[in-house]
Order: C-alpha cells, then sequence, then structure tokens
C-alpha cells in the first residue's frame, strides 16, 4: 500500500518507530536497546565494553547484539576464541581500535558472518594476513594509524556479494600494495573508497580491477604523475592529491585514463609546476579542480580548452573561480563561437550578496 494512503494513525505509529532503552550487561560495559518498528516488534543491542582492561576478552554479549566496542582495553591479540558466542552471530559492527594489536589471526574474523563495519584503526598491525576478510559481508574498514609497510589487495575480498567496499589505509608504512593476482580463485575486491593518505608510496600503486570512485594519496612522496599511472580506474570521479611530499612531477596526459573523474585535489603542493595545458587533458568530465596553495597560477589560457564540463576552481583560500561564458555581440554572428572564461571572486563577499532564501 503507498504511504500516501495509510490510516493516519498507522503513519503516526511509522513515525515514531524508534526508542532506546537500557539492558543488564556484562559488569563494566553497556548495554543500549533501540527497538524499531511497530510496536516495538524489533530490537537491536549496542554493547559498549571500552576502557576496561584487556581481561573483559572473552566478553559475553546478549544474542540481539548489533554493535560491540572493545576499543582501548590494551588488547594485544584478537582470535577466533575471542569473538566466539551466540551473541555474535549477529553482530554487524566491531571496533577494536585504540588497542595494542600488532597481529591478527587470519581466522579472527571467521565467525562474523553479518559483519559490515571494522574498525583496527590506532593498533600497532604490521601485517595483514591474506583471506582475512572473506567470511565477511564488509561495506567498511578502518584500519588506519597502524604499521602496515605492504598491503595486498587480496586481503579485502568480502563475501559482501557485490556491496561497494570502503578502505581507510591512511597513516600507515605502506610503500607498496601488492595487486590481486590476474587468475586469483577469490573475486575481486568490491572496493570504491580508498584512503592511501600520509603513507610511503612513491609511484601510484596499481589498482587495475577495482571498480574505484574515490581515492586519496594525500602526502604522499609521489615523484612523478605520469601516462598510465591511473590505468584502469576510468569509473573514478574523486581523486585527492593534496599537501604531496618532496616535489612531484604533473607529466602531460599523466590523467588521460580518467575520463569519469568529476572533481580533483591537488592543493597544498606549492611546489607543483605545470608541464603545460596538456597536463590535464583527458579530464572531459571534470567539474571541480582545487589549486589552492599551490604555484600552478595563472591558470594557462588553455586550461578551459582541456577541461569542457570544469565549473570551478580554487585558487586560495575562500576564493573561486567559476567558468563564465561571454555570448558576444547579440545578435551572434553566424560562425561566431561563445567566449569561455573563469571568473574569479571572494566567495565570502559573494555569499554575502546572495539574498536570503526562505
Amino acid at each position: 500500500m503507498p504511504r500516501s494512503l495509510l490510516p493516519p494513525l498507522l503513519l503516526l505509529l511509522l513515525a515514531v518507530d524508534r526508542a532506546q532503552t537500557t539492558r543488564p550487561c556484562f559488569p563494566g560495559c553497556q548495554c543500549e536497546v533501540e527497538t524499531f518498528g511497530l510496536f516495538d516488534s524489533f530490537s537491536l543491542t549496542r554493547v559498549d565494553c571500552s576502557g576496561l582492561g584487556p581481561h573483559v576478552v572473552p566478553v559475553p554479549i546478549p544474542l540481539d547484539t548489533a554493535h560491540l566496542d572493545l576499543s582501548s582495553n590494551r588488547l594485544e591479540t584478537v582470535n577466533e576464541s575471542v569473538l566466539a558466542g551466540p551473541g555474535y552471530t549477529t553482530l554487524a559492527g566491531l571496533d577494536l581500535s585504540h588497542n595494542l594489536l600488532t597481529s591478527i589471526s587470519p581466522t579472527a574474523f571467521s565467525r562474523l558472518r553479518y559483519l559490515e563495519s571494522l574498525d583496527l584503526s590506532h593498533n600497532g598491525l604490521a601485517a595483514l594476513p591474506a583471506e582475512t576478510f572473506a567470511s565477511c559481508p564488509l561495506s567498511d574498514v578502518n584500519l588506519s594509524y597502524n604499521r602496515l609497510r605492504e598491503v595486498s589487495l587480496s586481503a579485502f575480498t568480502t563475501h559482501s556479494q557485490g556491496r561497494a567496499l570502503h578502505v581507510d589505509l591512511s597513516h600507515n608504512l605502506i610503500h607498496r600494495l601488492v595487486p590481486r593476482p590476474v587468475r586469483a580463485s577469490l573475486p575481486a575486491p568490491t572496493i570504491q573508497s580508498l584512503n592511501l593518505a600520509w603513507n610511503r608510496l612513491r609511484t601510484v600503486p596499481s589498482l587495475q580491477g577495482l571498480p574505484l570512485r574515490y581515492l586519496s594519496l594525500d602526502g604522499n612522496p609521489l615523484a612523478a604523475i605520469g601516462p598510465g599511472a591511473f590505468t584502469g580506474l576510468t569509473g573514478l570521479t574523486q581523486l585527492s592529491l593534496a599537501s604531496l611530499q618532496g616535489v612531484p612531477q604533473l607529466v602531460p596526459h599523466g590523467f588521460r585514463e580518467l575520463s569519469g573523474l568529476q572533481v580533483l585535489d591537488l592543493s597544498g603542493n606549492p611546489k607543483l609546476r605545470w608541464a603545460g595545458a596538456e597536463t590535464l587533458s583527458g579530464l572531459g568530465s571534470l567539474q571541480e579542480l582545487d589549486l589552492s596553495g599551490t604555484s600552478l597560477l595563472p591558470l594557462p589560457d588553455t586550461l578551459l580548452h582541456h577541461l569542457p564540463a570544469l565549473q570551478s576552481v580554487s585558487v586560495g583560500q575562500d576564493v573561486q573561480c567559476r567558468r563564465l561564458v561571454r555570448e558576444g555581440t547579440y545578435p551572434r554572428q553566424p560562425g561566431s563561437v561563445p567566449k569561455v572564461a573563469l571568473h574569479c571572486g571572494d566567495i565570502r563577499e559573494s555569499a554575502a550578496r546572495r539574498p536570503d532564501v526562505l
């Protein structure tokens, strides 16, 4: 039945279909119950056992537990026995951040068949076993602020059935990403968002075969970005290359594989220099370009020729250039072409002049 045809009383009940209560819990932990649906017909429990110490595991949890927080407990190891028990079968979210983990058992998460979100950030992990997440339908895994040096993309093959996966590997020591073998038995990881910011990558890693939409390489010591660097990433829509370390070089046609890119961030690179307007050739779908904190000014006259879809360019704090089309004299002469230019101004002044909209 369409929602507009539901009786008024039922609409009211559906509008107020969520409530929170507490329930008895393991000593030191807090259990919060969220009820959903008509007459509280469905409930999920969030269990917070953070900051209690390593003695807390293994911890028994309610049967309907959806999220378990084990952060800040000085845990040194996590294996299958730690994450076992009746309540773990429904677990959708697990927080193991801010512990002392240096390694993970390859089967640690093998029983968590409904796990969607996993936070392992702020630990001391130095390696990631192959097929670590193969049994989980993960959609979000956070491995930032660890000590990972070399990571295999095959480690992120999950039981997701095509669901998009978001991976955060920022603030590690990664100098190499091992590509997935061409003839691998397991399906390719469904990574759509990959954060590799602030690692030790000197070249753009090979990411072919991934359905990437967002990629961040901020803060890496990339030496050069040339043709072929982004091979196989035609579906990428957002790319961030902000605050690169050293003196990165933008080689002509370095972005030519990124025909679907819509947003490019090159901010915070004061030593970046143009290598000709062809540097950005191939970016036919680019709409937003951030050049603030760079030396890429003034903009080349031929920039708009290579970026037909460009709408705005950020060139400094609160300063933005927008695409402006000048039609010329009217009526238009046969064969005349409108002039396209970038008009720059202060964002704050524009906002102040904009009338209020109610």
